[in-house]
């Protein structure tokens, strides 16, 4: 059994990295555990590198007050740690006249939600900005930013530790116990060896895993995790001229994800993707990856029988890109003609913690519930990444009012 800690944190990714870091340097005894061998091994090692601005937001809501905040921390962040942090901008394309209302409201969001220098561009514009794009009209944001998140989540680690925290890998949670007034965080370790954590505080920030450990600290019922598997395609190098900076469709109200994009990546790379197909495993990467027991959960949730009943026809559509790269290439090259089948090759995978309620409708907001000493990010989907510090900013809060 370890001293009483005042704070443990449960998940180093970045938004359990950000808590422990703002905990850690308002002087709090902090404990981060995490059951892989690294920081950063699931979302946040598996996204789309894009430090969001505000456009998409609902005005007022968590996410688009802690995205716009979160911007302007990461931003300083990257630049004390020397983290690099490019601002390459973002032209959200619409493809012909049925989508520029869409846009039109895009644009009203944006500017309602404050951020800074959206403006409208007619197809002569956006040929200036993207030569190889094609679209009626676009919506350009200049400050949205590419990052290394890895790198953001290690050097948050290094912080943790320099303020006299500490970050515990391969420590995976095994049971929550009530003891005393405090919380016993019981894990186990790759040797095989369980530990006791007691503390005054938890704060579970476990993404995929989000609401099984909060149904084991009696945070109940809650939304459930619906795992959906994000694919993506990457330009061959010598392709990669095409797009200067990030290409994003208008989104789809009557669906629920962004929809396939063109992303650079800091290294020079550029992605296209995601799409979005039910994961067999919560942490399945692979097409291959399947758990028996995972799926069943997933499947008996009565939110996600709502869920797939309402989308089946996107989630078919999703299915033939993620099986077809004809299929994919032949979405992307809507809004990028010169796209041919031998410009790209696979790309690694992320998975999507989406938090769904028993009625069958997507959690869309940042979600943190608290139960006695208890907080809980029950749902954290893009722009977390980008909010990271700001989410941290606003769960010390709450623990400070105990």
């Amino acid at each position: 059994m370890s001293a009483c800690d005042q704070v443990v944190v449960v998940g180093a990714g970045l938004i359990g990295l950000a808590v422990g870091r703002r905990l850690a340097g308002d002087g709090h005894q902090v404990t981060v555990l995490e059951k892989e061998g690294e920081v950063a091994q699931h979302q946040s090692g598996h996204n789309s590198g894009v430090v969001h601005a505000g456009i998409y937001y609902t005005p007022g809501s968590l996410k688009a007050v802690l995205c716009r905040r979160g911007v302007g921390l990461l931003r300083e962040f990257c630049a004390e740690h020397e983290v690099p942090y490019r601002e390459v901008g973002k032209v959200v394309v619409a493809r012909d006249s049925e989508e520029l209302g869409r846009l039109r409201d895009l644009e009203s969001r944006a500017h309602r939600n404050g951020v800074p220098g959206v403006r409208w561009l007619r197809p002569e514009e956006l040929h200036e900005v993207e030569p190889h794009v094609r679209g009626a009209a676009a919506l350009l944001s200049p400050t949205t930013a590419i990052v290394d998140y890895v790198a953001v989540a290690r050097a948050m680690a290094v912080d943790i530790e320099a303020a006299g925290g500490r970050v515990l890998l391969g420590e995976r949670v095994t049971g929550v116990i009530r003891e005393r007034g405090d919380v016993v965080v019981r894990t186990e370790s790759r040797d095989h060896q369980v530990r006791r954590h007691r503390a005054q505080r938890l704060v579970l920030c476990a993404g995929l895993q989000s609401d099984v450990l909060a149904r084991a600290a009696g945070d109940e019922p809650g939304p459930a995790i619906v795992p959906f598997r994000g694919e993506y395609f990457r330009l061959v190098p010598e392709r990669s001229h095409l797009v200067r900076g990030l290409v994003y469709p208008v989104p789809d109200p009557a669906y629920p994800f962004l929809g396939v994009h063109f992303t650079p990546r800091v290294d020079g790379s550029v992605d296209i993707g995601p799409n979005a197909v039910l994961a067999t495993a919560r942490e399945g990467y692979r097409r291959r990856d399947i758990d028996l027991r995972e799926l069943a959960a997933t499947l008996r949730w009565p939110g996600a029988r709502r869920l797939f009943r309402a989308h089946w026809r996107a989630g078919v559509r999703e299915m033939r890109g993620s099986l077809s790269k004809r299929a994919f290439v032949e979405t992307a090259r809507s809004y990028l003609p010169e796209l041919q089948v031998d410009d790209v090759v696979r790309a690694p995978a992320g998975v999507r913690a989406q938090a769904v309620d028993a009625d069958g409708s997507l959690v869309d907001d940042f979600r943190i519930s608290e139960l006695g000493a208890v907080v809980a990010v029950r749902n954290a989907p893009s722009p977390a990444a980008t909010s990271s510090l700001a989410i941290a900013e606003h769960v010390a809060q709450v623990v400070r009012r105990r």
